[in-house]
């Protein structure tokens, strides 16, 4: 399918006048991920550098607050300090102004402000300051409380720390108020910006490049489309599996079922809900799940699934799966068969035809000799073999289908020098449940042994369909090579037979028919060998003909139950 490209300008080019116009979302799926990959990374970033820069500066903060206090307790504990504030004038040449700037000096801090009980200066930076009142609220201070505090004053923004000053007695006699330039503060949250910003890109550099990686491996894996070609691809596949007239079914690396469309539910006679499962596990025979699962090797397998016959390919993924195709080939199947048995009878009726021109020159012969009795004896003899034989298969077997295929397989026997044998045991009702279903049973069981017995040197074949109420019993034997012991289960598998494949179709599916339509039907399908030679397959069918309801009888006899010698119904050479 051809992916839809997005184009810029007038053929594709990429005008600066439509530059503007072509900033549009991507439409490969490479791009997109790759995009909103890099834009979420590029987010998330940004959002821990926030959140990690915010503790960050009130940690600073925290710290400035913790040093100014330190400072203002270690000057509160400073020896007389108490005494002087009380005992000497604010001024800046003062005891109390020297000792505070002092202690300024070797701690760095921005100013230490000692004031009396009324908030007044003994001491401050700037040293106009001294003798005002102090700027800020002092009241706890004061009161006997520390406070710790980032506030605003006559040097601007600094982080404070105030505790009470104390006399030698202990009595609250003023504060001590230390100072630390929240600039200060500041620059160090500035100047960890950097190394921040340098991990956040580092961090942001691996995983645009573990974004880019995924995103190749997404463009090979999706073949470089674009999401919405995705989409009409899987839509399309839906409508394509589900609407074609062969069954369709994918398999993992462990054979089990991915896909399966609605034909291959229906050919294997399946309901719906099979996906995950294993191919072992499904309802079907054996033979089919080997050829799914690929331990039947080849091209166009036959198999045979309830009533169908289905043809297999199997074709390996490169994930260790595989796609299988299944088609129907019942109906080709019988179509092939039926033209099998239209071929042979007419090669029947070629062969008499030149019996029939013999006959007639013949007969013309006797005429111009004026043997007339013995024209007529012969003319009789002719008709009267073939008559005697349809007769006769007619009376024992009742059901016209079974009849018209006996007769027909007699006369193609007869032109292979087959004899063709009806057993006197022979027995069967008009009242066949399903005759259809028992031509093809029959016509395979004869066509096989057909083919057997033409490999003896006196070919023989032998029909018996005898019933007990509505169990049918058919025996079909033949004069061939007989079956080995150890291949009597293999004859009924399909594919497999010891005969050449014709030019024309396959072996191997009749046999398999037979026990399918014999299992279908509650039966059972054997075989054995004769003491005499050659094979013999029984099939017993349960519940294969209608309750009698009345005995039909022609001539005050019971049709199809009389005695009477073996039929031979092999067509006579002239």
């Amino acid at each position: 399918m051809s992916s839809v490209r997005a184009r810029c300008g007038p053929g594709g080019g990429l005008g600066a006048a439509r530059a503007p116009r072509c900033l549009k979302w991507p439409h490969r799926v490479f791009s997109q991920v790759l995009l909103i990959q890099m834009l979420i990374m590029t987010g998330v970033v940004a959002l821990a550098t926030g959140l990690f820069l915010a503790p960050l500066s009130k940690e600073f903060d925290d710290q400035a607050m913790s040093r100014a206090l330190a400072i203002a307790q270690t000057v509160a504990k400073i020896p007389d300090l108490g005494r002087q504030v009380q005992t000497t004038e604010p001024m800046s040449h003062g005891p109390v102004q020297a000792e505070a700037e002092q202690v300024r000096r070797s701690t760095g801090a921005e100013y230490v402000v000692i004031m009396n009980q009324r908030g007044i200066r003994w001491s401050h930076t700037n040293p106009w300051e001294i003798g005002r009142h102090v700027s800020t609220d002092a009241r706890d201070a004061l009161a006997g409380s520390e406070v710790m505090a980032i506030d605003e004053g006559t040097l601007g923004r600094s982080a404070r720390g105030k505790v009470p000053l104390r006399d030698d007695t202990g009595r609250i006699v003023g504060a001590v108020s230390v100072g630390i330039a929240y600039e200060s503060v500041h620059s160090r949250l500035i100047a960890a910006i950097p190394d921040l910003l340098t991990y956040a890109g580092v961090a942001l550099a691996l995983g645009s490049f573990a974004a880019y990686v995924l995103a190749r491996y997404l463009q090979r894996g999706t073949h470089d489309l674009a999401f919405a070609d995705i989409s009409a691809l899987l839509t399309e596949r839906e409508a394509m599996l589900h609407g074609i007239r062969e069954g369709f079914i994918a398999l993992d690396g462990d054979d089990r079922i991915r896909l399966m469309n609605d034909e291959a539910l229906r050919l294997l006679d399946l309901g719906t809900g099979q996906a995950c499962r294993h191919v072992d596990e499904l309802p079907i025979p054996e033979r089919t799940a080997d050829v799914l699962t690929g331990r039947v090797h080849g091209s166009n397998l036959l198999t045979v699934c309830g009533r169908r016959v289905l043809v297999a390919n199997r074709m390996p993924t490169d994930d260790g799966g595989a796609v299988i195709t299944l088609r129907d080939r019942t109906e080709l199947e019988q179509l092939a068969r039926e033209l099998d048995g239209t071929q042979g009878l007419l090669e029947a009726l070629r062969s008499q035809d030149h019996e029939h021109a013999n006959c007639l020159h013949t007969v013309l012969g006797l005429l111009a000799l004026k043997m007339y009795d013995d024209a007529m004896r012969f003319v009789t003899e002719a008709v009267g073999v073939r008559r005697l034989a349809a007769k006769q298969i007619a009376e024992r077997v009742q059901d016209p289908l079974l009849a018209a295929l006996l007769v027909g397989k007699a006369t193609v026997a007869g032109e292979r020098d087959i004899a063709l044998h009806i057993s006197m045991r022979t027995c069967l009702p008009d009242r066949l449940i399903d005759p259809r279903g028992l031509v093809t049973l029959l016509g395979n069981l004869v066509d096989n042994a057909l083919d057997a017995a033409s490999e003896s040197h006196d070919p023989q074949v032998e029909v018996e369909l005898s019933h007990q109420g509505e169990t049918l019993a058919i025996k079909v034997k033949d004069s061939g090579p007989g079956v080995p012991d150890r291949c009597h289960e293999k004859i009924f598998t399909e594919g497999w037979s010891t005969k050449k494949t014709p030019s024309r179709g396959k072996r191997g599916i009749g046999l398999a028919l037979v026990r399918r339509l014999a299992e279908r039907s509650g039966g059972t399908v054997e075989v054995a060998n004769r003491a005499v030679g050659g094979a013999e397959f029984t099939v017993i069918l349960p519940c294969a003909l209608a309750e009698n309801t009345a005995v039909p009888r022609v001539h005050g006899r019971v049709l199809g139950c009389g005695g009477g010698d073996r039929v031979s119904p092999a067509s006579p050479k002239g």
